[in-house]
C-alpha cells in the first residue's frame, strides 16, 4: 500500500510516498481503509522536529482518519468488518490504509468521511476547549482568533450553541466573509484588536479568548480581557510563543487557561467519548457544518501542510488517498 514516509525529521519537501507491508492488527487494534485523512497543524510540526513528542524514525504522520474496517485484531470486540469509522491516531493516517485501537474509534454510518475528520482535532479540540476549559457560558463574549481556519470555524460554530456573542479575527476580507458565514456575530482584524475588542463590549473586554495564533494577537487580548475572563491557549500559528506579562493577570482578574486536546483524550476518555457523541448529534442535526477546503492526495501532503503552517488555508484539509 501507498503511505506518506518520514524518514528524517527536516523539511516538509523531504515527505516521500514510498510502497509499505499493508498493517496487520493485534490485541484491540482494527485497520481502516482510509477514505479520508486529516491534515493539522502538529503534524507539520512532527514532521519537522518541533512537536512536544518526537516518534521514531521513519514514520507515517496523520491523527486522523476515516473509512472502512477491513481487518480486526483477535480482542476487538465492538467493532466488526465493513463498518465505518472514524479514529484518533498516534500516527499513521496519511496512507491507504491506517491503524487504530477499537476504543479510539466511533460509528459514522454513512457520514462524509472528509466531514468526519474535521469532527475529530478541530471540533474535538474547540468544543473541549470551550465546553471543559473555558466553561463557557450563554450570554458571555467569546472572541475567537484564526476564525477561518479549521479550529477557529469550529469555535464559531460551537460558541453559536452554547449561546456566547462570538467576535472572529481574521487577516483577511475574504476570510472574514467565511466567518460571518460561520455565524460570527462581529468579524474584525488583527491591526487595532485591543481597541476593537473593548469597542464591541462595550469596554468590558472579553469573556473567554480562543487563541491559536499566539505572538502579537496574544499580547493585544491579554489587555481586552473582562474580569473572570478566561483566555485558552491552544497554538502558536504565528510562529511566536509569547511571553505572559503575570501582571495583566493580577490586575484584570482573569485566567490563561491551556488546551491539549490529545492528553484530554488519553486521560478523560470516557468524557471524550461524550464530547464526540454530542458532537456527532449537532452534525447530524446540522446545527455544525466543516468547511472542507480541498481533498487532495497523498502525493501532495507535503503542499499542504505548507499551506496550513504558513496559515494560509481556510476550514478543513484532508488527503484523500
Amino acid at each position: 500500500m501507498k503511505s506518506v514516509q518520514c524518514n528524517a525529521f527536516g523539511p516538509l519537501a523531504d515527505l516521500v510516498v514510498a510502497e509499505v507491508a499493508e498493517p496487520v492488527p493485534t490485541g484491540r487494534q482494527v485497520v481502516i481503509k482510509v477514505e479520508a485523512a486529516g491534515v493539522n497543524y502538529p503534524d507539520g510540526l512532527l514532521v519537522q522536529g518541533l512537536y512536544q513528542m518526537q516518534p521514531e524514525l521513519p514514520f507515517t504522520p496523520g491523527m486522523e482518519a476515516a473509512g472502512e474496517v477491513v481487518a480486526l485484531g483477535p480482542d476487538v470486540s465492538n467493532v466488526k468488518i465493513g463498518d465505518r469509522v472514524g479514529a484518533v491516531l498516534q500516527l499513521g493516517g496519511y496512507a491507504e490504509q491506517a491503524v487504530a485501537d477499537e476504543r479510539a474509534t466511533f460509528p459514522i454510518g454513512d457520514a462524509d468521511a472528509a466531514e468526519t475528520c474535521a469532527l475529530l482535532v478541530a471540533y474535538g479540540t474547540s468544543h473541549h476547549a470551550l465546553k471543559q476549559r473555558a466553561a463557557l457560558q450563554a450570554g458571555e463574549t467569546l472572541v475567537v482568533l484564526g476564525g477561518a481556519g479549521a479550529t477557529g470555524l469550529a469555535a464559531i460554530q460551537i460558541g453559536k450553541i452554547m449561546g456566547a456573542t462570538v467576535i472572529a479575527v481574521c487577516s483577511s476580507a475574504e476570510k472574514q466573509q467565511i466567518a460571518r458565514d460561520a455565524g460570527a456575530d462581529h468579524v474584525i482584524g488583527y491591526d487595532a484588536l485591543k481597541e476593537d475588542i473593548k469597542r464591541l463590549t462595550d469596554g468590558k473586554g472579553a469573556d473567554v479568548v480562543f487563541d491559536v495564533v499566539g505572538g502579537a494577537a496574544f499580547d493585544a487580548c491579554c489587555r481586552a480581557m473582562a474580569r473572570n475572563g478566561r483566555l485558552l491557549i491552544i497554538g502558536f500559528a504565528s510562529g511566536e510563543i509569547p511571553k505572559f506579562p503575570v501582571n495583566l493577570a493580577l490586575v484584570k482578574e482573569f485566567a490563561l487557561v491551556g488546551v491539549f486536546w490529545g492528553n484530554f483524550t488519553r486521560a478523560e476518555p470516557a468524557v471524550y467519548a461524550d464530547n464526540m457523541q454530542e458532537l456527532m448529534g449537532w452534525y447530524r442535526g446540522g446545527q455544525i457544518k466543516p468547511l472542507i477546503e480541498g481533498r487532495y492526495a497523498l502525493e501532495e501532503a507535503a503542499q499542504v501542510l505548507e499551506r496550513i503552517l504558513n496559515r494560509g488555508a481556510v476550514g478543513k484539509l484532508v488527503l484523500a488517498p
